[in-house]
């Protein structure tokens, strides 16, 4: 497999976008921002950001964010709470967010971990995680807390009570904040575990994460396993199956399913992205699709400036398909001037969206050459 030239600034902008959108240079950080340097983190994924987290939830949230993440195990071979099964998905980050103080359980040994998590609950875990101990507070604990998580402005971006619930958007936004702020008696950001960097403005640059950090993409077959082709331990890893979290186990099964796929990789924060030929069951997301080009289209307006492209592939759904071109880099790869001709096989990663009249459109963001 021959991997596609030129790709010093693709790779940047099309190896997130693959897993995102390709970033926009701008002045400040929005959200749209703080929710792709989450991502890029493997902390968790940007779905369903206005649905409410519960407690399980939020205890894997804290144990990516965090050093355990490299040393976490899937299965659990304890049960810490009565009411956390061992066998549960959150049982392993339920036991570390408790261990290391950042979360407790309540009277008769029980955790309740699908119940909803607060703002009260968030203060008290990101300054544990930073640091702070009980002996760090003194007379209204519950108060001086909140001063200190207001003083440390690690309640930017979100607008709620104590005792109000937490949405994801809100869980995204307040661990951006705590990955951007210096521990206690430390002079590095909490973030620097996670190969974090601020920029002249005191915000995360979620392009040096990309630049410095991000492998592949590479393809994978049915007959290879992902052991092989990641470098570190895969029990180890946090998995991303087109845009969402997910097991090693899920991911292998989407490969045996679907026959190939298309993975990235971050082995400083031991993060995986796996882009499945089946893609996403839902009517968009991200998805990777494999054929032989058979047209290429030139826009209007430049005859040199190739559009969107064609490819004769095994999609029931959409055989005749575009794929459009969606940066001056990709645009330069189908060219006359590029590597991909009429007649290569290639593999597209693309955004799947749905157009006015409910049809299904494809936005390429990054390929590879077969």
């Amino acid at each position: 497999m021959n991997q596609r030239r030129n790709c010093g600034f693709l790779a940047v902008m099309t190896a997130a976008a693959s897993i995102l959108t390709p970033f926009q240079a701008q002045a400040s950080m929005g959200y749209d921002m703080r929710e792709r340097v989450i991502e890029l983190s493997g902390i968790t994924d940007s779905n369903n950001t206005w649905a409410n987290v519960t407690r399980g939830e939020f205890a894997k949230m804290l144990v990516l964010a965090s050093e355990h993440r490299s040393i976490v195990s899937p299965v659990s071979s304890v049960s810490v709470f009565s009411d956390v099964s061992k066998d549960s998905q959150y049982a392993s980050y339920i036991r570390i967010a408790a261990k290391e103080g950042w979360m407790s359980g309540y009277l008769g040994g029980v955790f309740r971990p699908n119940d909803y998590i607060t703002m009260k609950d968030g203060q008290r875990a990101v300054l544990a995680m930073l640091g702070y101990t009980d002996q760090d507070f003194t007379g209204d604990q519950t108060g001086a807390r909140t001063a200190k998580f207001q003083f440390l402005e690690l309640g930017e971006g979100i607008d709620r009570r104590e005792n109000e619930v937490l949405d994801k958007k809100d869980c995204i936004n307040l661990l951006y904040n705590l990955l951007r702020t210096k521990p206690k008696d430390s002079n590095t950001i909490y973030g620097s575990i996670l190969d974090c960097v601020l920029t002249a403005d005191g915000e995360i640059n979620p392009l040096n994460m990309v630049d410095n950090s991000l492998k592949g993409p590479k393809l994978v077959r049915r007959s290879q396993s992902l052991s092989s082709v990641i470098p570190f331990d895969t029990s180890e890893a946090s998995w991303f199956l087109d845009g969402k979290t997910v097991y090693e186990e899920t991911v292998k099964s989407a490969l045996t399913n679907s026959g190939y796929g298309v993975i990235y990789w971050n082995p400083s924060t031991k993060t995986v992205w796996f882009y499945s030929a089946d893609g996403d069951d839902e009517d968009t997301g991200r998805v990777a699709i494999r054929g032989e080009v058979t047209h290429i289209y030139y826009s209007s307006a430049d005859i040199m400036i190739p559009s969107a492209v064609l490819l004769d592939n095994d999609d029931e759904d959409d055989p005749q398909a575009e794929y459009t071109l969606t940066s001056s880099e990709l645009q330069y790869a189908f060219s006359m001037y590029g590597t991909v001709k009429v007649g290569d096989e290639v593999v597209l990663i693309c955004e799947k969206t749905t157009n006015q009249n409910g049809e299904a459109a494809y936005r390429v963001v990054d390929f590879l050459e077969l």
